[in-house]
């Protein structure tokens, strides 16, 4: 019999406790989301969209599909709560290849490449106020993701309690930009016409709408404190509820200020919306405002991605032998500790690898997305498989309207899966040599065979 605990025993012993409440799980989620790209992504979609009628309807809709997406994760997190969240439920519909796949895709591409673009965010807005020489960026991406990564070793309630500050500050940021830019009267069509840049075009809805779910990416990672909770049955459904609802109020509000500070024509010839606004409202000192606030939300996001990233490792690190370091649970700091660390140096790794080859904004979205939407596709579809093969099981919560609203969530998904495609590059075939990296791997790992029962689809 093997020694090597799966994550479902050790959650009885060194395991996740259910300590984080509600307000902290809100925090996470909404800082997760609310990032750098809603101070970029509105001069894009502006651009691709053929009226403001168009740039409201592609908010609503991406509200409206993250709904769907929530309830989907309400049900799979209430009835399945564990600290894997996606690759627990993946596990159990599909068995261990496949979550192991996602576990590895989660560990080397999207959570670590998502922590590095954030913070190369970060440091690029926080070296315009001091700069510390040509590698100004990496030094503070480095020194963030060290900072980060101890600080959440420290203490899951050190985690959260700068979570939710974090959160607070960025939050009243937004609220700032949405303020300054209805209180700016809105310039004469004609000067908008002669400011250079790209004009509005009807023909981009597709591109429209990958943008504006990668605005709305990262609610899911709610479902990677479901283990962690308190009451997780009576409050995930609230919290992914809540937090939606928010993102999506402040997402309509601050393009309605874009779009009445610069009309649709000026948005989309302002590459940088947020800091053209500050300027108008606040002159020079909006700059430097606008510049703390983009860090801030950087950050911000950038520790929710800490927290929540090392949470698969620690599940996948107990269910493989081979990877059973990650498996720890800190019972003294209610964190992985492992996990956490391993995340952190491959996030440095992806620093050093960003000052020689970075492209930027649109590198990451390459690197990133096809895996992201082809494993969310999966989750949705888990759904169906879990409520075939685990019939039996109590829910405390049920999607409503099944199976339609998933179904829609999943042709959204693979609609998502589709576009990250069709207009992605080099990034994109990056991302999946990486994935095909971890094919390899399980050529030579396996899961501990005390857990091979997910396989079968048995209850905990």
């Amino acid at each position: 019999m093997t020694k090597t605990r799966s994550a479902d025993q050790a959650m009885a012993a060194d395991a996740p406790q259910p300590v984080v409440t509600t307000v902290d799980a809100i925090a996470l989620t909404v800082g997760i989301v609310i990032g750098a790209g809603i101070f970029r992504t509105p001069a894009l979609i502006a651009a691709n969209s053929a009226s403001e009628w168009t740039v409201y309807l592609a908010w609503a809709l991406g509200g409206i599909i993250s709904v769907m997406g929530a309830l989907v994760y309400s049900e799979l997190a209430t009835t399945y709560p564990h600290a894997g969240g996606d690759y627990h439920y993946l596990t159990r519909a599909f068995g261990h290849r496949l979550s192991f796949l996602f576990a590895w895709a989660r560990m080397s591409v999207i959570q670590t490449g998502a922590i590095t673009f954030s913070l190369f965010v970060f440091g690029d807005y926080l070296s315009e106020i001091f700069s510390l020489g040509t590698y100004s960026s990496a030094i503070y991406a480095g020194l963030a993701i060290v900072a980060l990564t101890v600080l959440n070793i420290t203490g899951v309630r050190e985690g959260t309690g700068t979570q939710n500050f974090l959160t607070s500050i960025e939050v009243l940021g937004v609220i700032l930009v949405i303020v300054a830019g209805l209180m700016i009267v809105a310039p004469a069509p004609q000067a908008i016409a002669n400011t250079p840049g790209p004009s509005p075009s009807s023909s981009s809805f597709g591109l429209v709408m990958v943008f504006v779910l990668l605005t709305y990416g990262g609610w899911g990672e709610a479902a990677y404190i479901s283990a962690e909770l308190r009451d997780v049955r009576r409050n995930m459904v609230r919290v992914l509820m809540l937090s939606i609802l928010m993102i999506t109020t402040l997402y309509l509000l601050i393009n309605w200020a874009y779009l009445h500070a610069l009309g649709l024509a000026g948005t989309a010839k302002a590459e940088q919306v947020g800091a053209v606004i500050m300027n108008r409202a606040f002159g020079e000192r909006g700059a430097e405002i606008i510049s703390l606030l983009i860090a801030i939300s950087a950050l911000t996001t950038a520790n929710a991605t800490v927290f929540t990233g090392a949470r698969t490792s620690y599940a996948f690190g107990c269910d493989f032998p081979a990877f059973r370091f990650l498996g720890r649970w800190s019972p003294r700091t209610s964190t992985p500790v492992n996990a956490l660390l391993v995340q952190g140096g491959i996030a440095i790794v992806l620093v050093f690898f960003g000052v020689v080859t970075r492209r930027g904004f649109e590198t990451i979205v390459e690197y990133t997305a096809p895996v992201y939407w082809f494993f969310i596709l999966l989750t949705g579809i888990s759904l169906f498989v879990l409520r075939r093969k685990e019939s039996g099981i109590a829910r405390p919560f049920r999607v409503p309207l099944y199976p339609v609203t998933p179904i829609l969530f999943c042709l959204a998904s693979a609609y998502l899966l589709y576009s990250s495609l069709a207009y992605t590059r080099i990034g994109a075939l990056a991302g999946v040599a990486v994935l095909t990296v971890g094919a390899v791997l399980l050529l030579f790992v396996r899961p501990s065979t005390s857990d091979k029962r997910h396989e079968g689809g048995r209850r905990n």
